[in-house]
């Protein structure tokens, strides 16, 4: 390892990681060096496929810093001491020339300030300008300000999920994958649109992958490589399952003295025991070869052809996501089956699209209710702009509707002056997208209610103050029924109209937590699990 490391060209496979990290480019042996420290150091905290690709690019960055110092100084960097600000406003001016010229984008020049920055002031934070180390004698100025850091242009993320109609046809291409294929890549890529999870997620399954939870339904036990989350649990489809289990009778058979709990379900080929996964390579040169075999082009819903080339395993990912946001699966669910901390990664992962919830807010505003039940009518003409803007500006989500309460909107919806008492106040009104909400919440009344009124653990005055209002109860019974009794008098039409516009809204909906009774039950994840 150490001989490794003293090298200019690093094969990480040394590291427990894939591909080469070159050195080479950074021509001064003082920054080569505390860039190699840095590296070996930062090594340690990153786990998952993409460690090397994100190393290489710091040393990109810094080998563009390298290559400002050789154009620009006569010792070309060499001498440390002599080193100082000026030499980094010459790096950043030459960023800004080369973004002039378009030699670079925007983005590559906030991304390599922005990573010369991080690795510079990393390889300070190690120590290494202390004398003997391979910094010493860096001058402080010699360093990035954060106001030196262009803003990252702004940037609509591309959608990489796949079209239903696109998947659709994959799938019925699987047998012509079985049939080609080794069984084991076959198998693999069957998981990949199956499950949503990350091809080395896949490729490392144990044999023993499969279990059931408590209500007997299969579930993919699997560990979270990225993020250092081993055992993590996803529900799968019976069909799945079956893919499962013929592999692992499969395995068994090809190595039958071998310990189950040694064995990984997709072993590679060149490994006598079972026990060394296969190279993520081959599963992605096999899917090219199965995408080219493709016997017709696939077709988009319009009848245009579709670009085959920007088809990859990870796709099935993306399209996993949009599959379960599509059939309506809550976001704070849909980050759980991601394997996601925070709700903002699930959100990249798929779209409803700018001007499909617009359609979605305009569809729904017609159908607007007060806190009464009545039917809020407003000019269509007004709604268009005005109602979006409100969308975003006006208003905060509740957890049965929205508020235009002035200092509870600017405080995020977690601020109300009167207790969150929603279905008492002006500033509420509610749409039938919040229906499943509200009858939640006239469940939990009454539910409480019945507990308060059995127990004789409470005396009489606390009795009262737990007691749900009648008149909470009541008007929210009201509100439900007018709400659900108006969507019964829409045309048929009209109510696979609104249900769209639902199922859109809700999905990019997001509720602050109030401190108000829980409306939420035991989260549905078996919607979508199915593929086309």
């Amino acid at each position: 390892m150490e001989a490794e490391q003293a090298k200019d060209i690093w094969a990480m496979s040394l590291f427990g990681h894939s591909g080469r990290l070159d050195f080479t480019a950074i021509s001064q042996p003082w920054l080569r060096e505390g860039a190699k420290r840095w590296a070996i150091h930062d090594l340690i905290h990153r786990r998952g496929e993409g460690a090397t690709t994100v190393l290489r690019a710091h040393v990109a960055a810094l080998a563009g810093l390298s290559e400002s110092l050789r154009a620009h100084r006569s010792d070309r960097g060499l001498i440390i001491r002599d080193l100082g600000r000026p030499d980094i406003e010459l790096f950043l001016q030459r960023l800004t020339y080369l973004e002039h010229c378009e030699k670079i984008t925007a983005l590559s020049r906030s991304l390599s300030c922005r990573k010369a920055h991080h690795a510079l002031r990393q390889m300070r934070l190690l120590g290494l300008t202390r004398a003997g180390d391979p910094l010493s004698g860096l001058p402080d100025d010699f360093a990035f300000r954060r106001e030196d850091i262009p803003r990252r242009p702004d940037r609509q993320t591309p959608n990489r999920s796949l079209p239903p109609e696109i998947l659709a046809q994959l799938c019925d291409a699987l047998p012509l994958l079985r049939t080609r294929m080794p069984k084991g890549l076959a198998v693999a890529i069957e998981l990949l649109i199956d499950t949503g999870r990350r091809p080395g997620e896949i490729l490392n399954l144990p044999w023993d992958c499969i279990d059931r939870d408590h209500d007997e339904n299969y579930v993919l036990v699997y560990d979270d490589l990225k993020n250092n989350r081993p055992g993590r649990r996803l529900p799968i489809t019976q069909a799945t399952a079956e893919l499962i289990t013929t592999q692992q009778k499969a395995i068994r058979e090809r190595f039958p003295d071998s310990n189950p709990a040694s064995l990984v379900l997709l072993p590679s080929d060149e490994d006598p025991d079972g026990r060394r996964p296969m190279a993520r390579h081959r599963i992605g040169r096999a899917h090219r070869g199965w995408i080219a075999s493709l016997p017709s082009p696939l077709r988009r819903s319009d009848g245009s052809s579709y670009d085959l080339t920007t088809i990859t395993p990870y796709s099935y990912r993306h399209t996993y996501a949009q599959r379960h946001a599509d059939a309506g699966v809550a976001l704070d669910v849909l980050a759980e089956l991601m394997g996601h901390e925070l709700l903002s990664s699930t959100q990249t992962y798929y779209q409803v699209g700018e001007k499909r919830r617009r359609a979605a807010v305009d569809r729904l505003a017609d159908h607007r209710f007060d806190r009464h039940g009545n039917h809020l009518w407003r000019d269509a003409q007004a709604l268009l702009e005005d109602e979006h803007a409100r969308h975003t500006l006006g208003q905060v989500s509740v957890p049965y509707g929205n508020c235009h309460e002035p200092s509870n909107v600017q405080a995020g919806g977690g601020s109300c002056p009167f207790r969150f008492r929603c279905v008492g106040c002006d500033h509420f009104h509610t749409d039938p997208s919040h229906l499943p909400e509200l009858k939640a919440y006239l469940h939990d009344l009454l539910r409480d209610r019945e507990r308060v009124l059995a127990t004789t653990d409470l005396e009489n005055w606390a009795r009262t103050e737990a007691l749900p209002s009648e008149e909470e109860i009541r008007r929210v019974k009201e509100l439900v029924h007018r709400v659900g009794e108006h969507l019964e008098q829409l045309a048929p039409a009209e109510q696979a109209d609104i249900a769209a516009a639902i199922s859109a809204v809700r999905r990019t909906r997001q509720v602050t937590s109030l401190g108000m009774p829980a409306i939420r039950g035991k989260p549905d994840t078996s919607a979508g699990l199915e593929r086309p």
